[in-house]
């Protein structure tokens, strides 16, 4: 029964991605998208939605200045010392430094970056790596760089989480993937954090295997130290460059051999570039320094399988340039929510967002508590749905009809999130069989969204709570990026409502801790800390962010070679 139930799933996701490569091959064989003539939201901002606004401005303000301050301190890395120890003892460059010799330019989406602030074992900055997407070549690719300023490379419970998120990204959108080395290995005192479970530090030996199986390349440099579970992460990639001198692959390092053996042993000698480049054969490209192994890199990448359109003449980027939105994204900063009950037309963050604030609304008069149409975002087709009150029953079979639409012109999607901020009380027989009713469409909705083979991207705006948050497709139902505005909160119920979750007789005092325990916990930068989501973004950014991510997810068609043949056994 398990193995028919595990053949299921695995013929399911199959078809999944099948479905998700016939919507880019479908893409790749237009050589003209249809006009469009989308209404246009002319929706100014209101006199009497100004102290609405200006509220907001202000809650955004404050969001600012922290967002500014997490920034400043993941910007730092492991501080002044552990900066200058790296750069002058072990003349190794800074990692945004090396990702400035790979990348085309440093206009990359970078991912997660305030993961490991705030946790119960300390500050682990950027969780001691950066990962992201940029452009090498004009071809976008995951990156994985460690920075060994930060606990000297170690690798934490959420370093591992964040490198195997980059991974899935890479899997879910077929990215190629580099991987930049300097790593220490496990923090050994968290090992049970680390090691022993299925998505723990193996799995990313597995993402990289099933990878290969899957024809998405994988460069690695090696560009520092390359200790005990690191050292596999060049090996099982499809090419490595090592640097000399700086590099070193071994499963344990010289004060180890001298425990097990007595014998005195250099970094070089025991696993440096010459020995794993002339001796071992462990990785394929040599290179006397840094910035050497970087234009190796290039030239790898260069060298796949991927044919890019042609760059756009000066009619299509003017053209693109006249379809900005009527009104400014700095706007935005005035309808992001400070809580639920300042939320603003939804509409008007949609004219902020697509290309001039056109957009054609589906269901217009119906479940009106759910905003669903169409739109374009820097030319490309998306499907929206966006919270504009509570999920009603209509909303939700409303949002079910849309999202099955979408997946039936594979269509991307994209969530705009303000969920209420508890479930609705049961406080009469008929409220009960409304209640009742909500859940059906609901799961509806849920249903859908899980089941539409196209790309999903969900932006919280403001709440993320309860079971509408799953079918506005939430962290758990695998949109291809989620990200949160500063101001958003998630958590299961928002703060100040807590006494929806307790029994009618509990104590006050109980209900205040609770409230406190979720002001803290729902916060964005707490939710961001602990990798719930992609990263958290400015509101005036995200048109930015969702046409990179559109181009990302786009990238795939043009890949020239997706199918892998069987190979023959061979015994040797």
């Amino acid at each position: 029964m398990q193995r028919c139930m595990l053949s299921f799933v695995n013929r399911f996701a199959e078809q999944r991605w099948k479905c998700s490569v016939r919507w880019m091959s479908s893409a790749a064989g237009r050589r003209r998208a249809l006009r469009s003539a989308f209404p246009v939201l002319d929706l100014p901002l209101q006199p009497i939605q100004r102290h609405v606004y200006e509220g907001n401005l202000r809650n955004s303000s404050a969001c600012l200045k922290k967002y500014t301050e997490c920034s400043e301190k993941v910007r730092k890395g492991g501080g002044e010392n552990a900066i200058a120890r790296h750069t002058k003892r072990n003349r190794k460059l800074l990692v945004r430094d090396r990702l400035r010799l790979l990348l085309d330019d440093e206009d990359f989406l970078e991912l997660s970056p305030f993961a490991g602030l705030g946790l119960p074992y300390g500050d682990i900055s950027s969780a001691g790596c950066l990962t992201g997407i940029g452009r090498i070549n004009g071809l976008w690719c995951v990156f994985i760089a460690n920075d060994a300023t930060v606990k000297g490379g170690t690798a934490y419970p959420i370093t591992v989480k964040k490198q195997l998120r980059a991974q899935e990204i890479a899997i879910q959108n077929r990215l190629p993937c580099v991987y930049l080395v300097d790593s220490g290995g496990a923090f050994l005192p968290l090992q049970s954090e680390i090691f022993p479970d299925k998505n723990q530090g193996g799995r990313t030996f597995y993402n990289e295997a099933i990878m290969s199986a899957m024809k998405i390349p994988q460069v690695s440099v090696v560009c520092g130290s390359c200790t005990a579970g690191g050292a596999y992460i060049p090996t099982m990639a499809e090419e490595a460059v090592m640097v000399h001198r700086i590099g070193t692959i071994f499963l344990g390092g010289p004060p180890l051999v001298k425990a097990a053996t007595g014998e005195e042993v250099t970094p070089e000698d025991l696993g440096g570039a010459r020995l794993h480049a002339e001796v071992s054969g462990c990785v394929d490209h040599f290179a006397w320094e840094e910035k050497e192994a970087f234009d190796y890199t290039r030239n790898i990448i260069s060298t796949l399988n991927f044919q890019l359109p042609e760059e756009e003449g000066e009619e299509t980027a003017k053209r693109k340039a006249e379809e900005e939105p009527l009104y400014s994204s700095e706007e935005l900063l005035g309808l992001a929510p400070q809580s639920y009950n300042n939320s603003l037309d939804v509409k008007m963050v949609v004219s902020r967002l697509t290309d001039g604030s056109r957009f054609q609304e589906f269901k217009a008069r119906y479940g009106t508590t759910l905003v669903t149409g169409f739109a374009k975002i820097h030319g490309h087709l998306v499907g929206i749905v966006a919270n504009n009150g509570e999920m009603s029953y209509e909303a939700a079979l409303k949002g079910s009809h849309f999202v099955q639409l979408c997946h039936q012109r594979d269509v991307p999607l994209i969530f705009l999130q303000n969920t209420a901020p508890t479930a609705a009380l049961t406080q009469s027989i008929a409220k009960a069989e409304k209640n009742s009713n909500h859940l059906k469409a609901q799961g509806s909705m849920m249903s859908a969204v899980a089941c539409a083979a196209v790309p999903k991207i969900t932006v919280v705006i403001g709440g993320c709570h309860g079971a509408d948050s799953y079918a506005m497709c939430g962290r758990a139902f695998d949109p291809n990026f989620l990200f949160l505005w500063p101001n958003a909160r998630v958590s299961v119920t928002a703060p100040g409502h807590a006494g929806s979750l307790l029994p009618p007789d509990s104590e006050q005092e109980d209900e205040q801790k609770l409230n406190r325990k979720l002001q803290e916990e729902s916060s964005a930068f707490y939710s961001s800390g602990r990798m719930w989501d992609d990263g958290v973004i400015l509101p005036q950014d995200t048109r930015k962010v969702l046409r990179d991510c559109l181009d990302i997810i786009r990238q795939q068609q043009y890949q020239m070679s997706t199918e892998k043949l069987q190979s023959a056994l061979l015994r040797m």
